[in-house]
């Protein structure tokens, strides 16, 4: 992750949910395979994960049997990227 990209992440997050809700490290253990390291030697940018919430939908990780999405997150989600894409337009 590039430091500007990445800081804008974390101030859009936490307008939307509060910075007491960002997590800005990943817990150790979290395993991934993604190509997006590849895209960061092109272009900078920051890999983030929107989370679903705990409780009855924070049991697992997605690519896991039991995940069970939570749809109600969905806006939420759509105003961050949203949001995302119009901060880093007018910067």
């Amino acid at each position: 992750n590039t430091p500007d990209e990445t800081l804008l992440a974390q101030q859009v997050c936490a307008e939307l949910v509060g910075a007491e809700n960002v997590v800005v490290q990943a817990p150790k253990g979290l395993n991934g395979s993604e190509d997006f390291a590849w895209m960061l030697n092109a272009v900078p940018g920051c890999y983030l994960l929107l989370g679903n919430g705990e409780g009855e939908f924070g049991g697992c990780m997605v690519h896991n049997p039991g995940y069970d999405f939570n749809d109600r997150v969905l806006p939420l989600g759509a105003a961050a990227w949203v949001r995302l894409v119009q901060r880093y337009l007018v910067a």
